[in-house]
């Protein structure tokens, strides 16, 4: 991430493999973390309102609410009795099958709550890929944190 100063209302531009984040001089870094997570969240709020949308239908499920949230331990949750899955805002910054990954996981809960065979096989019969992905996000942090002693 490259940090670019200026005179006008902050910014982030994601420029090939990198990101560009536009603040005015002497913003504190809180603040850039929140222009940033801002970002981040709006990043999110485009793509998944479609799978969202695609997956009620494929698992005959009725509108399903999503929030979107930091989270310390988890990639996602769900809560059976409103309906509604949250997201972890990371997922932003992971590639959207893992994304899927996570949404297809919180909605099957929706139909099963605990991990067990049926819902496994609700998750291989609607993502059959979907080992792969929670492989993937496993190996992966589930944020950056830098730590001070």
């Amino acid at each position: 991430m490259k940090v670019i100063e200026h005179n006008a209302a902050p910014k982030v531009i994601l420029k090939h493999s990198s990101i560009e984040l536009y603040v005015r001089p002497d913003t504190r870094r809180e603040k850039r973390g929140v222009v940033l997570d801002e970002w981040y969240r709006h990043k999110l709020k485009e793509i998944v309102p479609e799978y969202i949308t695609y997956w009620e239908k494929e698992m005959r499920l009725e509108e399903v609410e999503y929030a979107i949230k930091k989270m310390k331990t988890k990639w996602g949750t769900c809560n059976r009795e409103a309906k509604r899955i949250w997201l972890n805002l990371e997922l932003a910054k992971k590639p959207k099958e893992c994304i899927e990954y996570i949404i297809v996981h919180e909605m099957v809960h929706l139909l099963e709550r605990h991990h067990n065979e049926r819902f496994i096989a609700y998750m291989d019969n609607h993502l059959p890929r979907w080992r792969l992905y929670k492989e993937e996000l496993n190996k992966s942090p589930l944020r950056h944190e830098n730590w001070s002693y």
